[in-house]
């Protein structure tokens, strides 16, 4: 996971001509695939373009070594809706990140590339004499954004403690209290595997959002062979407490850490090993409070910027005593950027939190920010665009979920239906990564016609690769493509090196006879 706000866009620069040779080298990294890709005829008849791209990727997709391997692919013209090529077009398949297309493309419909999540401040009482007599109220709608992406992740806090000063609060009689009703309570995403909770890629969702839910766990190694690690934990605040079960090995290896933290514990399991010598490792880790963890660490930074406070927070269902938000008076509102920033995170660095807030976002304006319902507005959006319910089944809004599935068809459907529409085509392709430049593909397919062309989305969980997106051939022609592969027992780089070539060949199809 990305750790700056401003993801680094390389500038597009004119590649160097693909070698000839190019996509038949990507096909002998497929242990068995067969013979390198055929040239077309110098008399090549109307089609016969066509012809031979389909024969190279019906070669590629069932190389000997990719036998137990299902693919679902579809490649598409933008401009004339020609199919291009297909296999097992309709078949349901677990999408991984390419979720993600969905979700997004679903936000953007309904709430608008300028959708700004709003955090608004409130004061139970008057201020007397710099003294707020009343709590303080901080009322979350699910901003992901209040986090260390371009700076320190209390920077927001920092800029919060100003305001209140500046509206004459030097200390605070009362509590902090975190409003976090505008989603459900439940975080997590349906069929989330209870192993992945401790991850940081799997924090749970929460209306009150800090750091993206999630802290880092800095491992140092013993000074000799077996002496246990230590580790820390920051950011404070954070409510887990760890146990420690990380020894030192032999220097010259490679770390070898898993973390274990079940639903609705702070207690977290570091277990494994670290190479003596090595230094710090970092990890990231979720938290299973999050309200409670903003609440804390805006408490903490308040205090440290001079606001006296002598109560604990509490989030909102700790409250014995609820404050009287209708009578309450408005401080400030902070504002995050707007969802065209937000979702270049989502989709560059595959943000899952980021996701799985646009899911929850979608219906909190109705006042059931929930999973469900936001689903059901995404079914609403996609039933309007005429994509076939059948074609996809819902489990969450990041595809770490494997109850998701979604056919090769549905996600071409959606890519050319944001292409089309003149509201969300430039915004929505500038959300994706882009093959050689930044993102989730910044060092995949360097030096070929992909380069700085391919813009798509991945997607990766086990026994999962996914790429889909655009690609511009040698003739300019706007090509939409869905790459999905379920069910392997190979390495994920044999998986890729197939994916690459696929693509790859996409960038150097041409309609025309060579020499023409």
């Amino acid at each position: 996971m990305a750790k700056n706000w401003h993801l680094h866009v390389r500038s597009n620069v004119s590649t160097p001509p693909l070698l000839a040779s190019a996509f038949a080298t990507a096909l002998l990294l497929l242990a068995g695939a067969g013979c390198a890709s055929r040239p077309l005829p110098v008399t090549a008849p109307i089609g016969a373009a066509n012809q031979a791209l389909s024969r190279d990727l019906d070669r590629t997709f069932t190389a000997p070594v990719l036998d137990r391997t299902l693919w679902a692919v579809v490649v598409q013209s933008l401009g004339n809706g020609e199919i291009l090529y297909r296999l097992n077009p309709s078949k349901l398949v677990m999408p991984a990140s390419n979720m993600k297309i969905v979700t997004l493309a679903a936000a953007a419909e309904r709430l608008g590339w300028d959708y700004t999540f709003e955090t608004r401040l409130l004061a139970t009482g008057p201020v007397e004499r710099g003294v707020l007599r009343g709590d303080l109220v901080v009322v979350g709608s699910g901003d992901p954004t209040i986090n260390g992406r371009g700076g320190s992740p209390r920077r927001v806090f920092v800029d919060w403690a100003a305001r209140l000063k500046a509206a004459g609060i030097t200390a605070i009689e009362g509590r902090i209290v975190g409003d976090d009703r505008a989603f459900e309570a439940e975080g997590l995403g349906q069929g989330w595997a209870w192993d992945y909770l401790a991850y940081g890629y799997a924090a749970k969702t929460s209306a009150l959002q800090y750091n993206e839910d999630l802290v880092e766990i800095v491992i140092r190694p013993g000074a000799a062979v077996g002496a246990a690690a230590s580790i820390e934990i920051r950011p404070g605040g954070n409510g887990l407490t760890v146990d420690n079960a990380v020894t030192t090995s032999a220097a010259g290896g490679r770390p070898d850490l898993t973390q274990q933290r079940l639903p609705g514990s702070g207690r977290l399991r570091v277990a494994g090993s670290v190479p003596l010598g090595s230094g710090e490792i970092a990890r990231t880790a979720s938290v299973d409070a999050p309200a409670l963890f903003f609440l804390h660490e805006l408490h903490d930074t308040l205090i440290g910027e001079g606001v006296l406070i002598r109560n604990a927070p509490l989030a909102w269902n700790q409250a014995a005593t609820p404050p009287a938000l209708d009578t309450a008076r408005l401080l400030f509102v902070h504002r995050s950027p707007p969802l065209s920033e937000v979702a270049t995170v989502l989709m560059k660095a595959s943000q899952n939190l980021y996701a799985e807030t646009l899911l929850r976002a979608l219906s909190a304006h109705t006042g059931t920010g929930t999973a469900q319902a936001g689903q059901k507005i995404v079914r609403e959006v996609l039933t309007g665009w005429g994509v076939p319910p059948d074609g996809y089944v819902l489990a969450d809004g990041s595809g770490l979920s494997r109850y998701n599935y979604v056919t090769a068809d549905t996600l071409v459907r959606i890519l050319r239906q944001m292409a089309a529409d003149t509201r969300h085509a430039a915004a929505f392709e500038a959300t994706l990564p882009v093959v050689g430049k930044d993102g989730t593909l910044a060092r995949r397919m360097r030096s070929t016609r992909a380069e700085g062309n391919v813009k798509a989305k991945t997607g990766s969980i086990a026994n999962v690769r996914a790429l889909s997106g655009y690609v511009t051939t040698l003739d300019g022609e706007r090509l939409v493509f869905s790459i999905i592969a379920n069910n392997f027992n190979v390495p994920t780089e044999t998986i890729d090196a197939a994916v690459d070539a696929a693509v790859v060949r996409l960038a150097e199809f041409s309609r025309k006879p060579p020499g023409s």
